[in-house]
């Protein structure tokens, strides 16, 4: 799945850098706990602020799958994810060059199963739990804050699992 597919999304790039943009997949991981959904987030690894797994697109993979990919990597998450995106936002990605480029960030939900101690960036990343308004709160793009608060785990349809 690419941008392309999503073209009645409209992104607060300037129109010099719409044709730049590029798809990033990510999972918001979620449980239920006493019948509220609870966010987990992981720090970055370059500026250590609290995000979502995310990454690129990966060749045969869709893009759910890719999502659930990079939890598991990001944060050792096992679990379910689901098969449409809950929304997209934008960010501006630091490559390792130093360069930028604008990213539209398909979020796709991810019921978490079980937590892997042990995993690809443990030693490179923190993870924890957060309830609803905190995550929101906590993430710093406005438009994933828009998708935590509206986010209704009784409207996901789940389906591969990590």
């Amino acid at each position: 799945m690419s941008l392309v597919e999503h073209s009645s999304l409209t992104l607060p790039f300037p129109p010099g850098l719409q044709s730049e943009v590029r798809t990033q997949y990510a999972a918001l991981c979620y449980r239920i706990v006493q019948d509220k959904p609870q966010f987990l987030l992981i720090t970055s690894r370059g500026t250590r602020r609290w995000i979502v797994p995310k990454g690129w697109p990966m060749t045969g993979r869709t893009a759910p799958a890719c999502a659930l990919r990079e939890a598991y990597e990001e944060a050792g998450v096992i679990g379910h994810a689901a098969e449409d995106p809950l929304g997209v936002y934008p960010y501006m990605k630091l490559l390792n060059d130093g360069s930028a480029v604008p990213c539209a960030v398909l979020v796709y939900a991810v019921r978490v199963t079980a937590l892997r101690a042990e995993f690809p960036e443990a030693g490179e990343r923190r993870r924890k739990w957060y309830r609803r308004k905190k995550a929101a709160r906590t993430v710093g793009e406005p438009a994933l804050s828009r998708i935590i608060l509206g986010f209704d785990p009784g409207q996901v349809a789940l389906s591969g699992s990590a």
